[in-house]
């Protein structure tokens, strides 16, 4: 696992949410919704809203759904 995925699992693990702005400023991820895939691909189950920020803008923020029973096998 790629450092910078490694991170923003770490962060999803504690209960956080994060947005393509936090990521960037956070972790320097240019591409979360590329590690994101990444990580649903591996079988995290990663919850997605939309957040309006005002009339023209919207962005995605995730978490990690820490009540579900789909975690992968290798979860750790």
């Amino acid at each position: 696992m790629n450092p910078q995925k490694k991170k923003i699992l770490k962060h999803l693990k504690a209960g956080l949410a994060i947005t393509p702005i936090g990521a960037l400023t956070t972790y320097g991820c240019f591409r979360l919704a590329a590690r994101i895939y990444e990580l649903r691909s591996e079988g995290w189950p990663i919850v997605t809203d939309r957040l309006k920020i005002d009339d023209d803008t919207v962005v995605a923020r995730y978490w990690l759904d820490l009540d579900s029973t789909k975690w992968p096998s290798h979860a750790g």
